[in-house]
């Protein structure tokens, strides 16, 4: 491993995470990009000055990037949370009739007979406030990561109001008309022009948005559209490729290296984190782990600093896999097996035109491979993987195993140890990376970070046990207290956070180191 070249482009990690939403709607990997180039083209159409058109660019790549934030919670409701999201914009061409019967459709696809009774009794009472919940979630979240990547005011305004309607029905304010910015009137419109453009053509997508002139979308754009649709699409394949939606980044076009690169891929991967309640907290700890047990290999400083940020984006490709599978407490079918075998190869792609990060990218991807070619994607064997490789699969593996998955509970450090030993017994796992994670564990410092918030011990216990999935139900159990106590103690670390979400109150554990850090001695 070499020097890493530090500056990354913002709008290449931006464009990165629009991967990361495409992925999680269930489309191909180039419609935000698309949905952005439309966006600016629109925005030009009706004459948006130069602040309202760079908000308009990082929304159009933004708009979904945390719509996995609560993706646990959806495939309880839906089962498979990116299926369902791909029927989002299917919805737009539907009648009502349609549009129950395609939500009672995901609500009955999956549990028990009794399970699918109680999601579709409780249908009518709850369904806008789930709606509306799952919403703010991501526009909340989507505009506190426009802040940790340092975007301007405006575009985190923009981003939080990603899912307000011209007439009133939105969320989460229920902003109306011109009380809504242009870039979040621009691009939903975009979005859908993209989805039945590329299927229907000109004329299919002029008839959709048509549909929702002054409803969902601002007359005064979608009227800019239908006297210039040819004009829009023409040429977007061109327009909406990689290298030429990064050149549409506003000037000044900023660039992040050294410890503000790092910042940014932290951010990063405490987003991805928010998948799944088992994964909390998991990309940053394992950074941390495998950073540490590189310098007790002995790598140099820049290794190292590679080796940690292969770390942080090594699970970006989880997100083209459905919770239905990453929460599934039982054992997993051959087709599912396939689609978590996918996730490293979905990074590597994710990846691939950010060539500052090429040699942590390839340490990503390498991360479920093994010495006897038993691993995945690639099967390499030992001849091809490197110091990085090795330390990253054994970092990975170990830190895995002390956290809690849907079919099992997080095993004691000694055990993991244990298990840790018998994977290079088995030849799967290298001996010298082995040894080293297992010292760098062994030096782990314990944590004394001032309680966010003012939180009390027991409000950090109940924190945690938040992040992790736990209902309030459970977490009294867990506790030993009653119901209405846990109910209490949540709505007081609601209170204290700021925060309206069991995403958003992770992200803060996760921020906090509460959850799934490891932090060497």
């Amino acid at each position: 491993m070499g020097r890493p070249d530090d500056g990354v482009r913002i709008a290449e990690l931006v464009a990165t995470l629009s991967y990361a939403a495409d992925l999680g709607l269930g489309q191909p990997m180039d419609h935000c990009l698309r949905q952005t180039a439309i966006a600016l083209r629109l925005a030009d159409l009706v004459g948006a000055d130069q602040p309202q058109r760079e908000a308009t660019y990082y929304l159009g790549l933004m708009i979904s990037a945390y719509c996995h934030a609560d993706a646990a919670e959806q495939a309880s409701w839906f089962g498979d949370d990116i299926d369902f999201k791909a029927t989002g914009f299917e919805l737009l061409d539907m009648d009502t009739a349609q549009v129950v019967a395609t939500v009672l459709r995901h609500l009955s696809s999956h549990g028990t007979g009794l399970e699918r009774v109680r999601r579709i009794a409780a249908l009518p009472v709850t369904a806008r406030g789930q709606l509306g919940h799952f919403l703010e979630t991501h526009a909340t979240i989507g505009a506190q990561m426009a802040g940790r990547l340092g975007l301007a005011p405006a575009v985190q305004v923009a981003i939080g109001q990603a899912y307000e309607q011209w007439d009133g029905k939105g969320f989460p304010r229920g902003l109306r008309g011109e009380d809504i910015c242009l870039a979040t009137r621009l691009v939903p419109v975009a979005g859908a022009v993209e989805i039945f453009g590329r299927r229907r053509g000109p004329t299919g997508a002029v008839e959709v948005v048509r549909r929702h002139r002054g409803g969902q979308f601002d007359p005064r754009v979608v009227d800019a559209f239908c006297d210039h649709a040819e004009t829009v699409l023409d040429g977007l394949d061109e327009a909406a490729a990689w290298d030429a939606v990064l050149d549409l980044e506003p000037w000044p076009r900023r660039c992040v290296d050294g410890p503000e690169l790092d910042a940014a891929l932290e951010a990063i991967a405490d987003g991805v984190d928010l998948k799944s309640p088992h994964l909390a907290g998991h990309s940053r700890g394992v950074a941390l782990l495998a950073a540490e047990a590189a310098r007790v290999w002995g790598l140099g400083e820049a290794e190292v600093t590679t080796v940690r940020r292969a770390g942080l984006v090594h699970d970006l490709g989880r997100l083209g896999v459905s919770n239905a599978v990453w929460d599934k407490p039982g054992p997993l079918t051959e087709a599912e097996r396939e689609r978590v075998r996918l996730h490293p190869h979905l990074t590597n792609r994710m990846l691939a035109r950010v060539t500052a990060l090429a040699e942590a990218r390839v340490i990503a991807s390498r991360h479920h491979e093994r010495l006897d070619g038993s691993g995945y994607p690639q099967g390499l064997t030992a001849g091809s993987l490197s110091p990085g490789d090795r330390l990253l699969a054994a970092a990975d593996s170990y830190h895995a195993m002390t956290e809690p998955r849907p079919f099992r509970s997080a095993c004691p450090e000694d055990v993991a140890s244990r298990l840790l030993l018998d994977e290079v017994a088995a030849g799967r796992l290298d001996a010298d990376a082995v040894s080293a994670v297992l010292r760098a564990a062994g030096h782990r410092a314990p944590i004394h970070h001032p309680r966010p918030a003012g939180l009390t011990v027991r409000e950090v216990e109940v924190l945690q046990l938040i992040a992790r999935g736990h209902t309030n139900k459970e977490i009294a159990r867990l506790l030993h207290v009653t119901p209405k106590t846990a109910s209490n103690h949540v709505e007081h670390i609601y209170t204290k956070l700021g925060v309206t979400s069991r995403a958003a109150a992770t992200l803060c554990a996760i921020q906090h180191h509460l959850v799934g850090s490891f932090e060497p001695a």
